[in-house]
């Protein structure tokens, strides 16, 4: 297993996406996600999912080539529309006027519609906690979530991710997961190794638990929480669906299929200058923090994370982004 700089990362994903006719900046952007995913440990959103931007790139089920369109119908409000290409380069175009809207209006929307799967949808929460913003964002995906007491696949897992800046600088809390159970790249990855998955994960075609990944991936995946979990899911499907003019999770295919119509996705923001209302934001957060200091063993989301320089890559994964690139 080889060990590998973030700088390779980031260059043989740039070189892969190019070679299947991603344009420059456009591989770029989505080269640096890359990069921060396997930075933070995050294996299903980096190198892993390489592969489907290539292929789906080269099918033409995702763009490279096209200019997403930044608008701002509202003061407060600015929509990114992907247009079938990657989410990154469209959240990119729109990030510097949801920020500005932000700061004008004390609090701003960024809908970016029409897009290819965000995958780490941390990575741009944490670029507004960076710019001294709260953000709160979510977006759906393809249908592999039943309904608590159902059997059938009805909306995605649906993540919701929140990062706050530190008063001096960088994040003081950062979280990003899904309202499913598990994200559904556990159970792929729990097949392929022939493991089996914990009760409570999953139910198969006719609704029961189970514990067998590949009766999981034919029946599907449960809400985190049960109802509560349910409750947000369906809560990020009517934003990141609705609000921004995109498609729901039961009309997007299976997100790494490596032809078909385009994911068409959406992801919606609510952005947030931290002194809008009051100036003891950060006292408020500092009570808390410290309260959860105090308790041995105890920590606020994101605020241990392991970010790795150098990152041991297996043998087969390499071999696969070096071909690619």
């Amino acid at each position: 297993m080889p060990d590998v700089t973030l700088d390779q990362i980031e260059a043989a994903s740039f070189d892969a996406l190019r070679a299947h006719g991603a344009a420059d900046w456009i591989a770029r952007e989505v080269a640096r996600a890359v990069r921060r995913a396997e930075q933070t440990g995050n294996v299903i959103c980096g190198l892993y999912y390489l592969e489907s931007y290539c292929t789906q790139l080269a099918s033409g089920r995702v763009s490279g080539v096209v200019e997403p369109q930044v608008t701002r119908p509202r003061p407060g409000a600015v929509k990114a529309d992907a247009k079938f290409g990657f989410a990154q380069p469209a959240f990119a175009r729109g990030f510097a006027e949801a920020c500005r809207a932000a700061r004008e209006n004390g609090v701003a929307t960024l809908a970016v519609a029409h897009a290819h799967t965000c995958t780490s949808l941390g990575f741009f929460t944490e670029q507004f906690a960076h710019d001294g913003l709260i953000a709160i964002g979510m977006t759906n995906a393809s249908p592999v979530v039943a309904p608590p007491g159902g059997n059938a696949k009805t909306i995605g897992t649906n993540p919701i991710a929140m990062s706050v800046p530190g008063q001096d600088g960088g994040v003081a809390m950062h979280f990003d997961f899904s309202t499913s159970a598990v994200a559904l790249g556990k159970i792929t990855m729990a097949k392929a190794a022939g493991e089996s998955i914990p009760l409570g994960w999953a139910v198969d075609a006719s609704g029961a638990p189970t514990t067998d990944p590949e009766a999981a991936l034919g029946g599907a995946l449960v809400s985190a929480g049960g109802y509560k979990g349910w409750g947000f899911g369906l809560m990020v499907e009517l934003l990141a669906a609705g609000m921004t003019g995109s498609v729901n999770s039961l009309d997007v295919a299976g997100l790494k299929l490596p032809d078909g119509a385009p994911h068409g996705l959406g992801q919606f923001y609510i952005v947030m200058n931290p002194s809008t209302y009051s100036p003891d934001f950060y006292d408020r957060f500092a009570r808390v923090a410290e309260a959860v200091a105090a308790q041995e063993g105890a920590r606020m989301p994101g605020a241990q994370r392991r970010e790795m320089e150098v990152v041991a890559v297996p043998d087969a994964l390499w071999d696969s982004v070096t071909a690619l690139a």
